[in-house]
């Protein structure tokens, strides 16, 4: 007894074991627009169970930006910590198989930062970066033989996906260096909203099965990183990087889905991607680690869709019309603009977070102005270990705000940036845009750094319809001030 007693002491007296890393799960959908998810927009007609519940049992930014307005940068953006624009890639989005691999060979990643402190790395879905494609003598793209300077470069140690958006050639699923099958056909180009470029296909592929083929192997991937039948010596937490391919054009919701939200194809198509992040939500739960699995779910810019006024043609009443009326959906809520504009439907986005074993509040809901470049330094606060010196300059930890604690220094403003270029810059309420339009699809486009600027008070004009650049010139220009500070910031 006495021993016993004793034996107890000791334990007492020793030092308490740190928590074990959380396993980490980013999900970003793909053109998801603000007021697609049901939590976020009341009036939304189309139901989104799974994100909702997600947005419930965790935190809920409200003001929450992807850098770019088109995907490829943020996708850049997101895994570096790092504004696209510092890159090579100053406007627009990379196409396949022409340009070439955009993340520098020694820029670190999540991933690879993950990696080298221990944890299995996975991604499954869209990659859109670039990839180092084989060619023969004449330069002409080999889709069937090995690649390199992919995801596996980057970092993961394993990827199942697509080499870019699911309307981009070629048209076969990816595995680590390899198709996984021959593209001996040519697909046909289609119209919306069933849009696909021309150009080589596996026959085999399937647009419409591709989300479920996501859901499958990711779920597939979680059940083998936290087998119990592994030692439990070696156990692994493990970091899921799942980039799905919709609501991107093309809109193409499996058959099962089809008819289901009256809301025609879109509407059906944002219902499967809510049940894709569903099936992923589930294999975490049955993993038994729930707890303990930081969740993140975002889009990586808003939705294509536009606003029609009442009377106009839209979606619903000729399915080759690229828009809603607000009375049937609004797909960026009331944000002005659409994706590829640096209007704040361009990338204003949903963004959710759940790690209740991280301190997480279910029902939290947060104000604080944040990024996908954010997520990096946010991660690595949750993993305990210091960014890597030199890299993620544009990365703030947002996990205080999360938990509902007031962060000890403000973030510093956070700019987003339209498809040809244009910046914007958002402190507070007030928003500068420095050009003199969209700067995406919508007119007028305008053109970087081009007069008359944009201000606005977004807590009292959310549908940026009142330019203050003249009335309150002292914001502007310290706005204009900042902007060029973070831009010359090595």
């Amino acid at each position: 007894m006495k021993s016993l007693t004793l034996l107890a002491l000791i334990f007492a007296l020793l030092p308490v074991s740190a928590s074990p890393k959380p396993n980490i799960v980013v999900i970003l959908a793909d053109d998801m627009g603000y007021g697609d998810v049901g939590v976020l927009n009341p009036q939304s007609k189309i139901p989104t169970p799974h994100l909702d519940g997600l947005a419930r049992s965790g935190a809920t930014f409200l003001d929450a930006h992807s850098g770019s307005a088109v995907c490829t940068p943020t996708r850049y953006g997101l895994l570096t910590g790092r504004y696209c624009w510092r890159s090579r890639l100053k406007s627009g989005v990379l196409f396949p198989p022409r340009d070439k691999p955009l993340i520098e060979d020694d820029r670190p990643t999540i991933a690879s930062y993950l990696k080298d402190h221990g944890y299995q790395t996975a991604m499954v879905g869209k990659w859109h970066l670039g990839i180092e494609w084989a060619r023969n003598t004449q330069g002409k793209v080999i889709f069937d033989e090995p690649f390199t300077n992919g995801p596996i470069e980057k970092g993961f140690e394993q990827w199942f996906g697509i080499a870019a958006s699911l309307d981009m050639v070629p048209y076969v699923y990816l595995r680590d260096h390899q198709a996984v099958a021959k593209c001996t056909t040519t697909q046909k180009a289609i119209g919306f909203p069933k849009y696909v470029r021309a150009g080589p296909r596996d026959p085999n592929f399937d647009p419409g099965d591709v989300l479920d083929d996501l859901a499958t192997e990711a779920a597939t991937f979680i059940k083998k990183a936290t087998s119990r039948k592994q030692d439990p010596a070696a156990h692994k937490p493990y970091f899921l990087y799942l980039p799905l391919t919709g609501p991107h054009k093309p809109v193409w919701p499996h058959k099962r889905f089809e008819g289901k939200t009256k809301l025609g194809p879109y509407g059906d198509f944002i219902y499967q991607v809510d049940y894709t992040v569903g099936v992923v939500l589930e294999a975490i739960a049955d993993s038994g680690q729930e707890e303990n699995t930081m969740v993140i779910y975002t889009s990586d810019n808003g939705s294509f869709m536009y606003r029609r006024k009442d009377g106009q043609n839209h979606h619903l009443t000729n399915d080759t019309d690229q828009g809603y009326r607000p009375a049937d959906h609004s797909a960026n809520l009331h944000w002005r603009g659409t994706k590829a504009d640096v209007w704040e439907g361009g990338h204003r986005v949903p963004f959710f977070i759940r790690w209740k074993k991280g301190g997480i509040e279910a029902g939290t809901q947060v104000p604080r102005v944040t990024c996908h470049t954010d997520i990096f330094a946010t991660i690595a606060e949750a993993v305990g270990q210091p960014v890597p010196a030199g890299s993620a300059q544009d990365s703030f930890s947002f996990l205080p705000a999360a938990r509902g604690k007031a962060e000890t220094k403000p973030r510093p403003g956070v700019i987003n940036h339209s498809a040809s270029g244009i910046f914007a810059i958002r402190r507070g309420p007030w928003k500068l845009v420095a050009g003199n339009g969209s700067g995406g699809r919508q007119g007028p486009r305008g053109k970087p750094f081009q007069k008359p600027y944009h201000l606005y008070n977004l807590a009292e004009d959310p549908e940026e319809a009142t330019n203050l650049v003249e009335s309150k010139a002292s914001i502007a220009a310290d706005l204009e001030a900042e902007l060029t500070r973070i831009r010359n910031a090595k």
